[in-house]
């Protein structure tokens, strides 16, 4: 009995041996990984992408991860060229976009990483709007609109005119408001525009009769300075605000959307840029929740996982011919449903 157990007993010493002989190892691994990894794009998803490089440079001391916010749309210019890594969007891929990609031999896998609030803002002394409806927020926000001061709304709200905030054209923000949101009519040409959310956070901040809109962790982290406007859901007819549980569970429709990076094939090859999108992916509700957004439910991680480590190229938003894909993330972001023009 007692030779059993001294047996177990040295079982067990080597094992605590060989873990501590095995943890210099793993930093010196650590310490050797090299390089640099460029990010570009979306301001949306900047927040994520960022908190993803923080954590990712206290285990890999070595490896840089730069992170530009040019834009979704900016950053799928730099992408499809092959200048950049990886690029950040609030929306998918569009079809000149992927036939850029095509063009230049650009093969990329499409990766989801959180969900995020299109949020409706107004200026915290705003005590007059209760609810707004996507039809109003058309009105307000097209050239040819009905909608040009608060009483147009309600007669009984103030005779001012609403100063308009809006992300950029190269924002996916943006892309994703006018398709959500303006169908198919035209902008105002005399909205404040910024591909920056903070330079909207401030304008409307200091404005009393302003509105705008921008990602919802911009909103959460700026409640004291802005206020959210609750949105009529078009199929329930409930006005719903852009919190994390309404997001994740559709309420607050249609301004709920899911947020991506793409990642090169071409830079995959490189170990520092393979170790940092498996990193981000495998904490990606982590990461997702510290700044303010809604986590991807663990389904939708796993089939990240799957797309990335069997190397899954194109994109599940665009039909064979090129038309859009609609549908949840859920339905979507299947391997069937897969288009890449250069899979051979």
């Amino acid at each position: 009995m007692l030779q059993r157990i001294f047996r177990l007993t040295e079982v067990a010493v080597l094992c605590v041996l060989l873990l501590l002989a095995m943890v210099p190892d793993a930093r010196a691994q650590a310490a050797n990984l090299r390089g640099k990894v460029v990010v570009d794009g979306s301001s949306t998803v900047f927040p994520i992408t960022e908190a993803a490089a923080h954590a990712f440079k206290q285990d890999f001391p070595n490896v840089d991860v730069v992170v530009g916010v040019s834009g979704t749309g900016g950053g799928f210019k730099r992408f499809v060229k092959g200048e950049i890594d990886i690029s950040d969007a609030s929306r998918p891929i569009k079809k000149e976009e992927l036939e850029a990609a095509q063009q230049n031999q650009v093969r990329f896998i499409e990766l989801p990483v959180g969900f995020d609030g299109l949020s409706v803002v107004v200026n915290h002394d705003n005590n007059w709007t209760d609810t707004l409806t996507v039809e109003q927020l058309r009105e307000l926000f097209s050239e040819d609109g009905k909608i040009r001061k608060w009483s147009d709304i309600n007669p009984a709200w103030p005779n001012e005119t609403i100063k308009l905030y809006s992300p950029g054209t190269d924002s996916g923000t943006f892309d994703y408001f006018r398709e959500a949101v303006m169908g198919e009519r035209n902008f105002r040409t005399d909205l404040s525009t910024s591909e920056d959310d903070n330079v909207l956070v401030t304008g409307i901040n200091g404005d009393k009769f302003s509105l705008g809109y921008f990602g919802a962790a911009y909103y959460y982290e700026n409640r004291e300075k802005v206020k959210a406007v609750p949105i009529v859901n078009p199929a329930s007819g409930d006005a719903v605000l852009p919190e994390p549980e309404n997001v994740l569970s559709n309420r607050y429709a249609p301004l709920s959307r899911p947020l991506f990076i793409y990642v090169s094939m071409n830079a995959l090859r490189r170990p520092e840029v393979r170790k940092f999108v498996e990193f981000y992916v495998n904490r990606c509700g982590e990461f997702s929740e510290k700044v303010g957004y809604v986590a991807l439910p663990q389904e939708i991680v796993a089939m990240a996982r799957d797309f990335l480590s069997s190397r899954r190229t194109g994109t599940v938003w665009l039909m064979p011919d090129g038309a859009k894909r609609h549908g949840a993330l859920a339905e979507v972001y299947k391997p069937e449903n897969l288009v890449d023009p250069l899979k051979q």
